[in-house]
């Protein structure tokens, strides 16, 4: 049972299920997506940079992402960083990365690393501090990191506990890969073992297990899980085997995921999944050429929030 808790306690707590819970709360159970690709920037943006130049992408990319990250404050509870997006452009787009993480969490935002890092032994432990941990500076003072790093389950127990070990001590958050919204996870994941359960199962009963390692006063671990929008029927089962994950909803949108298809991962509370897209919120300005890109964002994000709202109190 799922504990009930005032939002008092929740104002001074650091355990990251019970942070990302009152940021629901307070808003929306969903998440914006920062997927940026140089191509499907807007065109009065992209008009005016050398795409050769990776300076000039990087000034761009930050113009844009602080736009996106203007919309999510506004309807959002959390944002997610496509770490690769940014990895492709060698250290100045990870210090970009780095420095709008921190601005997300300036403008009251949770923030997930999308890197999904998966090692094991003493390599993990630094994938964990690397992404999770606050770093000091001399000259630019202390970085956060991200609230939250989503982490590849499949390569076991030993290669989750650095990243637990790191999380817990920071305070911080993980989602691990269960069910994935790409049609290629099939192949893996719906692999039917001796003992009748499925392989994606068999890895949401060892997140389960782990995730008990902390749970935060609103019932939920610091351990959440990535579960695809577009495999409803197998949210159900998930939901069952996974009561206190909180489950990273990839697939709504432009994957083809709907309102109706998320329902099952919500807990009876209204919690225990956070809704994300991606690209039907940031390139919302593609579907009308004459709208002002940023409000096109803004508005996109709006109505995010406003489907997922609906399921809920329906």
């Amino acid at each position: 049972m799922l504990k009930i808790f005032s939002f008092r306690s929740l104002a001074i707590t650091t355990h990251f299920a019970d942070r990302l819970f009152l940021a629901s709360q307070n808003k929306a159970p969903v998440c914006v997506g920062i997927d940026p690709v140089f191509e499907k920037m807007p065109a009065k943006l992209r008009d005016q940079t050398d795409p050769n130049c990776a300076a000039e992408v990087i000034a761009l990319f930050e113009e844009f992402t602080i736009n996106v990250l203007q919309a999510a404050a506004n309807h959002a509870a959390c944002v997610k960083f496509q770490s690769a997006c940014f990895e492709r452009y060698h250290h100045l787009g990870v210090d970009l990365l780095q420095r709008m993480l921190k601005l997300a969490n300036e403008m009251g935002l949770i923030t997930i690393n999308d890197a999904k890092r998966g090692d094991i032994g003493i390599s993990a432990a630094h994938y964990g501090a690397g992404c999770l941990g606050r770093t000091h500076y001399s000259d630019l003072g202390t970085h956060p990191g991200a609230d939250s790093l989503t982490c590849n389950a499949y390569l076991g127990e030993d290669s989750l506990q650095p990243l637990l070990d790191v999380a817990a001590k920071e305070g911080k958050g993980l989602f691990a890969l269960v069910r994935t919204s790409n049609p290629g996870g099939d192949t893996i994941q719906n692999l039917v073992l001796a003992e009748g359960h499925t392989v994606c199962q068999a890895v949401a009963t060892m997140i389960a297990e782990l995730g008990e390692q902390s749970i935060g006063d609103c019932g939920y671990s610091h351990l959440g899980a990535v579960v695809g929008a577009t495999q409803p029927d197998q949210a159900v089962n998930l939901r069952v085997l996974m009561p206190r994950q909180i489950f990273l909803v990839p697939g709504f949108g432009a994957q083809g995921g709907g309102p109706e298809d998320v329902k099952a991962c919500f807990n009876d509370d209204h919690f225990g999944a956070i809704i994300t897209a991606s690209r039907s919120v940031i390139y919302a300005y593609q579907t009308d050429p004459n709208k002002n890109w940023a409000q096109a964002i803004d508005d996109a994000a709006e109505d995010l929030s406003q489907q997922i709202q609906s399921i809920l109190k329906g």
